[in-house]
């Protein structure tokens, strides 16, 4: 594993989950020193609900419970709330979208608490390690490691390498991997990170994000804990201004106490690779795309790489699969990839436009939130129908189509369990209390039957790892037929051309 941050352990917890033996190499002497990303979905949640580790993220994200309204005004001390969106489902129904709530936590709080249980977990962590170069044969990849503190050279074999090593990965430029997209968006920026105590201030306004529209000093100011720690977000690529100056002009206020801890310049941009993998190597996380940071949608969606990528190499790594339903990765989250990109890219306009006029050709935030987007090819058994009912993306209305994420509905009275925990780090057959399934069915995949709104009398869901729909039918040995026949590879989209 290249790269210690948010995307490379969540990828190495992945593969600890389904036993695994995992180095993750990162040449920072630390996580993330800096904010960026902060708010996780409910996608992204429920894949660390499903590593064990949601209450703990939960936990470290106190600091910002409730913090997850918008607000906007001249200064900080003018703004307002501004209206809280909640879409609604059928004859205005609350739509209960997953077991877990989305959560806002820094990236430079949770970092350190994935790599801790990266450690427990049994995974290798070595911070101060810089991979210099790579070779990759048939067999095994061959990579050249550097210790950064003691100037020390060493080898690691590995069986595959996923590269988590950011937007401007050293592994995907070596690989020869270029990138497509629409390329920069909209204008510069500064981030500009300060502490000042402003709970007073905000004071029964909590917010997530607050469009600041004062003319000396317009941009966005993101509350990274709540009440110390700030994050301005201004246009212009200067980083040279007088930024206490412009940030007490943001603020409205005179905060004595205001330190600025760092000034980043940066500008949105699209960008998603042109294949996913090559030969023993994946991409995942920033190497893979990049997107405007709209919802921290470049985080949540290198979280869903990590986890699909994860079962697949466990499998095939375990001699479970046969190696061509890697090829599935690439047919699966690079259309998903660019997906949520343009979805970011579009998105990035004024915080009142979005709040008091959403556009409707846009995708249902639900959609986006909860791993909407769908599969059309890659580890997957279509019926007769293939997709003529495909998954909508601007109304959100799961219904366990293949190639989607299982919907959510609670299995028992005290709402713990849920239809996602069926599956992972195992396969599962879903099916209704009074359909048989005849004899058992084959080895590693769990059979449960509960009766549920999106599954008619007699039909079966064959459930991957990584909660997914593999198949859907009424025949129990297509079912299993199914099921064998994803791991021989015999289902999994084909390699990319030029491979």
């Amino acid at each position: 594993m290249v790269g210690g941050g948010l995307v490379g352990l969540t990828s190495a917890l992945v593969l600890r989950h389904h036993d695994v033996a995992v180095t993750v190499v990162e040449k920072r002497s630390t996580t993330s020193p800096q904010p960026k990303a902060r708010r996780f979905h409910v996608r992204s949640m429920e894949v660390f609900r499903e590593l064990g580790l949601a209450d703990l993220v939960h936990r470290a994200a106190r600091d910002l419970a409730g913090h997850d309204r918008m607000a906007a005004g001249r200064t900080l001390v003018e703004a307002e709330l501004l209206p809280p969106w909640r879409p609604a489902g059928a004859g205005g129904a609350v739509v209960d979208v997953s077991p877990e709530e989305p959560c806002l936590i820094a990236q430079d709080a949770l970092e350190p608490v994935l790599r801790d249980a990266a450690v427990a977990a049994g995974a290798t962590v070595r911070f101060d390690t810089e991979l210099v170069a790579f070779a990759q044969d048939e067999d095994e990849v061959v990579a050249e490691l550097l210790d950064r503190g003691s100037g020390e050279r060493s080898r690691l074999r590995a069986r595959h390498v996923v590269a988590a090593d950011g937007a401007r990965s050293p592994v995907r430029e070596a690989l020869g991997i270029g990138r497509s997209g629409h390329g920069p968006i909209g204008e510069p920026n500064v981030n500009v990170y300060f502490h000042a105590d402003l709970g007073a201030v905000v004071d029964g306004r909590e917010f997530n994000l607050c469009q600041i529209e004062h003319p000396d000093a317009p941009g966005a100011l993101a509350s990274v804990d709540g009440r110390r720690r700030w994050v301005f977000m201004g246009p212009g690529d200067s980083t040279d201004r007088d930024w206490p100056t412009v940030l007490r002009t943001a603020l409205g206020v005179a905060a004595p106490d205001l330190v600025v801890r760092s000034v980043l310049p940066w500008r949105a941009e699209m960008l998603v690779a042109d294949r996913y993998s090559r030969g023993r190597v994946h991409l995942a996380g920033d190497s893979a795309h990049v997107m405007p940071p709209f919802a921290a949608s470049g985080a949540n969606t290198g979280i869903a790489d990590a986890h699909n990528l994860g079962w697949k190499l466990a499998a095939v790594l375990r001699g479970r699969a046969a190696p061509a339903l890697l090829d599935s990765y690439d047919a699966e989250r690079r259309p998903a990839g660019w997906f949520a990109a343009d979805q970011s890219s579009r998105r990035t306009q004024g915080l009142r436009t979005l709040a008091t006029a959403p556009d409707p050709t846009l995708a249902h935030p639900f959609v986006l939130a909860a791993g909407g987007f769908q599969y059309a090819e890659g580890a997957l058994v279509h019926g007769p129908e293939g997709l003529d009912d495909p998954e909508p993306v601007t109304a959100f209305e799961p219904a366990g189509r293949v190639g989607t994420r299982i919907p959510h509905r609670w299995l028992d009275r005290d709402r713990t369990r849920s239809t996602i925990d069926l599956a992972g780090p195992g396969w599962a057959l879903l099916t209704g209390t009074g359909t048989p399934v005849g004899a058992p069915g084959p080895s590693g995949l769990a059979v449960h039957r509960h009766d549920v709104d999106f599954l008619p009398a007699g039909e079966l869901l064959l459930i991957r790892p990584d909660h997914v729909v593999a198949w859907r039918g009424t025949d129990p040995a297509a079912a299993a037929a199914a099921f064998v026949g994803l791991l021989d590879g015999r289902h999994a989209a084909p390699e990319p051309a030029g491979a």
